[in-house]
């Protein structure tokens, strides 16, 4: 079985979202490996977030990430991490199809309630980086 990252982002924890969110991840038959509720501070968000620092974007991104907690899972399944993606809809939760998480509950670009692994490298560098064991 397959193994990919998930964030359950500040915007959707304070609406109370992460019992809808986990849901959705499981009606589509992606088992909760891994969980734990923690609130990154800003130089975690940054080490996390390192490949994007040089986009504009990157100083905003780890301000909101550390603003309040946040919820990381290891999803498992069959081909978890494609999985993932599709449930989580387009980053833009404008141009997310409906029903994806991102189309129910993001709000903004910026606050789109959910980040997950892009590939199975960066999904295990991921996992290492919240779970190491």
């Amino acid at each position: 079985m397959e193994k990919t990252l998930s964030i359950i982002k500040p915007d959707a924890v304070e609406r109370n979202l992460i019992g809808q969110i986990i849901s959705i991840f499981e009606k589509n038959f992606l088992k909760i490996h891994s969980i734990k509720k923690l609130h990154l501070t800003k130089k975690m968000a940054e080490s996390f977030y390192f490949v994007h620092k040089e986009r504009p974007f990157f100083n905003d991104l780890c301000t909101y990430m550390s603003s309040s907690p946040v919820v990381v899972m290891v999803l498992e399944g069959k081909d978890a991490v494609l999985k993932n993606r599709e449930i989580m809809g387009a980053t833009n939760p404008k141009d997310a199809i409906k029903g994806t998480i991102r189309n129910l509950y993001g709000i903004s670009l910026d606050q789109n309630s959910v980040h997950g692994s892009d590939s199975q490298e960066n999904a295990k560098i991921e996992i290492d980086f919240f779970f190491k064991e």
